[in-house]
């Protein structure tokens, strides 16, 4: 099994590296065949959740 990488990047996204499948909550596969990275949102602000759009950088979030 590929190893899957987790970071929180500061003030921004989950970045996760590796072979994975994401679904939303109904199950659906919104991950892309061969894409090996993402970033997920981490605000709550994105309009295209689970993935980041970029809104963290408009909302000024700060992360811990």
């Amino acid at each position: 099994m590929e190893r899957v990488t987790v970071q929180c990047l500061k003030n921004g996204p989950y970045e996760v590296e590796g072979d994975l499948l994401i679904t939303d909550a109904n199950g659906k596969v919104v991950s892309h065949p061969g894409r090996q990275t993402y970033h997920l949102c981490r605000c709550g602000g994105s309009g295209k959740k689970p993935f980041c759009d970029g809104t963290h950088e408009r909302i000024h979030f700060k992360s811990e």
